[in-house]
């Protein structure tokens, strides 16, 4: 008797750590991002330097959000950064062109966080911060690299001579970054 309430409670707990699994709805398709949608958004940028192109749901609860960034001229000189902090996404970068020196971690001053109903906050990065950094790890970056940034990790540049130019992969695990969102540009 003790063996068959055993394994009803076993059977139990793995059916309940096995049923996000399960029951978890996942895409059955995979999303193409065409250059021309890349460079159609780019070009809508105008002043922004930070432009959503889309949000995918890849299953398991999680999004990935796909951003085309600018950043021109140099932006700090010295050892202090003007940097930002995205608490729950990571991000996944693939320079385009140009270079500039990414500045991650060090000594963190000036917490600022962002308002929640801050428009970058909901479509782009989820919630996030600005920050001072100091003492942080340098490394220059140009075109075909790629630097993966996780959550939690302050980062921004210096030194960018012209400009840089990158995809941005933004791993969301909690959603917060709107599902199935798509550029305005795109829309037919």
């Amino acid at each position: 008797m003790k063996s068959k309430a055993f394994n009803l409670v076993i059977g139990a707990a793995l059916l309940c750590a096995l049923s996000p699994s399960l029951f978890a709805q996942r895409p059955t398709t995979a999303t193409h991002i065409p250059r021309a949608d890349i460079m159609t958004v780019f070009e809508h940028m105008g002043e922004s330097i930070d432009q959503q192109i889309r949000v995918v749901d890849i299953g398991d609860e999680v999004n990935v959000g796909v951003g085309i960034l600018q950043r021109i001229g140099t932006r700090t000189e010295g050892e202090e950064v003007n940097a930002i902090v995205h608490h729950r996404v990571a991000e996944i970068y693939y320079v385009l062109s140009g270079s500039g020196t990414l500045v991650t971690g060090g000594n963190i001053a000036g917490d600022i966080e962002f308002p929640a109903s801050n428009s970058s906050v909901l479509e782009l990065i989820g919630p996030s911060g600005a920050r001072t950094i100091s003492n942080g790890q340098t490394k220059t970056i140009s075109a075909g690299d790629v630097v993966i940034i996780p959550a939690g990790v302050p980062h921004g540049f210096r030194n960018i001579q012209d400009q840089i130019t990158y995809l941005s992969m933004r791993v969301d695990p909690d959603q917060v970054l709107p599902t199935g969102y798509e550029h305005p540009s795109l829309e037919d």
